[in-house]
């Protein structure tokens, strides 16, 4: 098991860029991690949609947030359901197939990431214009991992608390 909340972040980040390619795969979206824009911190631009999920463990405390734009949003939607949702901001039922997505990415990624005793909770779909997350406090290690989506961007950004 990683020690430390850098070690931590690292094998979340691995675990769950890996997961996300794998889960979307599954569903027939093919993803495109662009790892030379990942960075330390927030930072998830036009996104209309979130999905937050927290990590509770003995030893690790924390988020997952899974931010998408429309065209990200809309293929998701029409691939999982194989075409009979419409993607719908207003529409409850489209907008839980990214909660849903979002759960089979962390369970994925914590056997991946094989850290005992950590949990999930269960998902909370927002949406609206350009959301935006607040920085984190000091105690707080945060790292955005972007990727590209036929004509969208995903961004599933990790934040530790130590």
């Amino acid at each position: 098991m990683p020690s430390g909340a850098a070690a931590v972040l690292s094998t979340l980040a691995n675990s769950y860029a890996d997961a996300l390619i794998s889960v979307s795969k599954t569903v027939g979206i093919e993803v495109e991690f662009t790892k030379s824009d990942m960075i330390n911190g927030i930072n998830a631009p036009g996104s209309n949609l979130a999905v937050l999920i927290g990590l509770i463990g003995h030893d690790v405390h924390g988020s997952v947030a899974m931010m998408s734009d429309l065209p990200s949003f809309e293929a998701y939607v029409e691939s999982f359901t194989c075409g009979t949702v419409k993607p719908s901001l207003d529409d409850p039922m489209s907008m839980s197939v990214l909660g849903e997505v979002t759960n089979m990415i962390s369970g994925q990624a914590l056997i991946k990431a094989n850290i005992p005793d950590i949990r999930i909770t269960p998902p909370q779909v927002l949406s609206g214009n350009n959301i935006k997350t607040m920085p984190a406090k000091a105690d707080v290690k945060s790292l955005t991992l972007p990727f590209k989506i036929r004509d969208g961007r995903l961004y599933l950004i990790l934040s530790v608390y130590y």
